[in-house]
């Protein structure tokens, strides 16, 4: 089968190059008359061809070839005329098919025939060749400026889950092609805007070679070398306009038809005559006009019966089709609910979710001006810039069980989390150092639970001057998302993520890849160790580092936990950079030595890892003193910070993460030594 296609491709390739260089040797050898007639007609076959191609081609894309298409045929043209022209000049007899259009389309006639010529070159030239270069040259800038809206639009479409990834690949590709197309078919209708020109170059040319080769190599009288070679140079040039005309008019058609998903012809007349009233109004004024004027009354009464005959025919159709409609409508109803339910669908889970009330439908719909749509797609971005992770697609959608103004946030069909805003209003927060007050409507920010009021669009511009923080509601929706993002990306990182990770290093580390996966790690265990990051807020951008790491002490353990502490060690540059400014002192707290020691004798090693075997009353008192010191350092306006001993720190994370969700663990091991650090307090328990 592969073998047979490959066949006619190969016959295909060979049959184009044959017409190609066909046309570049009729520039070069005389051919015979006969051969002559032949070709003639193969010309005249593949304009029609051309014609109707483009006329029932449902997209241009169907097409995507014609400009090559335009100039291979003008090429292949203008050889005809040139061999054309030499038998015309050495013998006077070019063939049956020039003196069959001199004579027979020409009526015989020099006055005739030479009129004809001239105004099928008017038309060609000044109609339609310039009615397809002005819409082309439009046709290529406007789909050239409308490419960001659509790529836009394909990835807010990506983003609501309305598209697969293929699907957006697919229609990204068709944007391309598409804009590909128009910007060569602005160039190629040059071709055949030239091919009119040179035409009317070469018959001027013809006709003067022709009475100069009657007179002086024949003998013959000026009126009768005019009357041969004139009809046979306008033959030759009615044979070869004629299909340039078919071939412009193909243009025109391609250009001027846009992108459609239907019949040209069936579009053409469903719009045209698709429409009862109009046809019964063309109907009415036609026979009207043969009876009012002097005009013939029975050609105009005869053709306004038909408009109205058929008008009525057109109505009873569409009262026809609008009924079938509503039987299959209802029908399909019917049908729906007979129907076993398809309980694959109900299975699938979507990793995130954003559900708002109808309330807030205008922040994500695109046509009322809404952005929410873009929002999502900046925050993909961003969260891939600071972890280095694709989050997955986040699917947007209304619920009118839902407040108007209330959203909710799940993560794997599960609410997480939920907000409410006020459409029109905007939120001010006090950063802590206005003093004075601004009236509004007592609320909390949703991402950090921060004391806000809601204030109207007259508010804000005083608000912003008296110190507030004033954010829009789309603002404030994005940046809780952002937040609940950030806190469950480890639990969205799946293995398929991690292959995906794997497979784009791969490419340029295959080394180090096939030597640390699966060799000394499966991909669960890498995925755990890259999990353990995210939750911590490390990023994972820099992999290489990574699985450097891995790959130098996989083969001492496996244990995950503690590889992990490997990979947060290399990565204490990064570490630093997230949580200690460089640039002044960090205020931190640091952990007993003492307390240290018991936890570390309180830790117990299992075949599914470690844990910590502390009794309850003194996890009591470590939490208390825990929280005591974060507060010492809220009060300085600092983040939580506790610093440990390496061997400590993942086993003292672990002790305080479900208590205090936001403080941050870091080892010593883990700080880069231009940092300066000052204690402010001490755990003890």
């Amino acid at each position: 089968m592969f073998e047979e296609r490959r066949r006619g491709m190969k016959k295909a390739d060979v049959g184009v190059a044959a017409y190609v260089l066909a046309a570049f040797i009729m520039m070069i050898v005389p051919i015979p008359k006969g051969l002559l007639d032949v070709l003639l007609a193969c010309n005249i076959a593949i304009a029609f061809t051309i014609l109707f191609g483009s006329m029932f081609s449902k997209e241009v894309l169907d097409m995507s070839f014609f400009p090559t298409m335009l100039l291979f045929t003008t090429i292949f043209r203008i050889s005809l005329n040139i061999s054309s022209t030499r038998l015309i000049l050495t013998t006077g007899d070019p063939g049956e098919v020039v003196a069959t259009f001199g004579n027979y389309v020409g009526a015989g006639n020099l006055v005739v025939g030479s009129i004809i010529f001239i105004i099928l070159i008017l038309v060609q030239f000044m109609v339609i060749n310039k009615g397809s270069e002005r819409v082309a040259e439009v046709t290529a800038r406007f789909t050239l400026d409308a490419m960001p809206g659509k790529q836009m639009a394909i990835d807010a479409d990506l983003n609501t889950g309305a598209i697969t990834d293929a699907e957006a690949k697919r229609r990204r590709d068709k944007i391309q092609e598409e804009a590909n197309f128009f910007g060569s078919m602005d160039g190629a209708v040059k071709y055949v805007k030239g091919d009119a020109t040179a035409g009317l170059i070469i018959t001027f040319v013809n006709i003067i070679g022709g009475i100069a080769t009657g007179m002086i190599w024949q003998d013959m009288e000026i009126m009768d070398a005019l009357q041969k070679y004139v009809i046979l140079t306008i033959g030759d040039g009615l044979v070869s306009q004629i299909p340039s005309l078919l071939i412009s008019l193909s243009t025109g058609i391609l250009v001027t038809k846009g992108s459609k998903d239907a019949d040209f012809g069936t579009v053409l007349i469903r719009q045209l005559f698709g429409i009862p009233k109009v046809l019964y109004l063309v109907g009415a004024v036609v026979a009207g006009l043969g009876i009012i004027t002097p005009l013939p009354d029975l050609v105009f009464l005869t053709l306004g019966l038909i408009f109205i005959v058929v008008g009525r025919q057109i109505a009873a159709t569409l009262e026809t089709a609008q009924i079938e409609g509503e039987i299959d409508m209802e029908e399909a109803a019917a049908e729906e609910i007979r129907a076993p339910e398809n309980v694959n669908s109900l299975l699938q889970v979507d990793p995130i979710e954003l559900e708002f009330g109808y309330g807030i439908i205008p922040l994500a719909d695109v046509n009322q001006g809404g952005d929410l749509l873009d929002r999502v797609v900046m925050i993909r971005r961003q969260i891939a810039l600071e972890l280095g992770t694709v989050v997955p697609i986040i699917r947007l959608r209304d619920n009118i069980q839902l407040n108007p103004n209330q959203y909710i946030i799940k993560i794997k069909g599960i609410q997480v989390s939920e907000g409410e805003i006020l459409f029109d209003h905007y939120m001010a927060m006090n950063p802590g150092y206005v003093e004075e007050e601004i009236t509004g409507i007592p609320t909390f920010e949703p991402s950090f639970h921060l004391p806000a009021i809601w204030i109207t669009e007259g508010q804000r511009e005083r608000a912003e001057s008296m110190g507030y923080t004033v954010v829009d509601p789309p603002s404030i929706i994005a940046t809780h998302l952002t937040e609940i993002i950030r806190q469950y990306i480890s639990e969205l990182l799946t293995r398929q993520d991690v292959q995906n990770l794997v497979n784009n290093l791969k490419e340029t580390n295959p080394s180090l890849v096939d030597e640390l996966v699966p060799k000394l790690l499966g991909l669960g265990e890498v995925q755990k160790v890259l999990q353990n990051l995210l939750k911590e807020g490390i990023s994972i951008r820099d992999l290489l580092t990574i699985f450097e790491t891995l790959a130098d002490y996989a083969s001492t353990t496996r244990d995950t936990d503690i590889l992990t502490e490997y990979v947060r060690q290399s990565l204490k540059r990064a570490i630093s950079s997230r949580f200690f400014p460089s640039n002044e002192t960090s205020s931190v707290v640091t952990l007993d030595p003492k307390l240290e020691q018991e936890i570390m004798g309180s830790v117990k090693q299992t075949e599914n890892g470690a844990y910590l075997t502390l009794d309850p009353e003194k996890t009591k008192a470590i939490m208390a003193s825990v929280g005591s010191e974060i507060a010492k350092l809220e009060n300085l306006g600092k983040n939580p910070i506790i610093i440990t001993s390496p061997i400590v720190r993942m086993y003292f994370k672990r002790l305080t993460e479900d208590y205090y969700k936001d403080l941050i663990v870091v080892s010593y091991n883990e700080i880069e030594g231009s940092i300066e650090l000052q204690s402010v307090g001490m755990v003890t328990a």
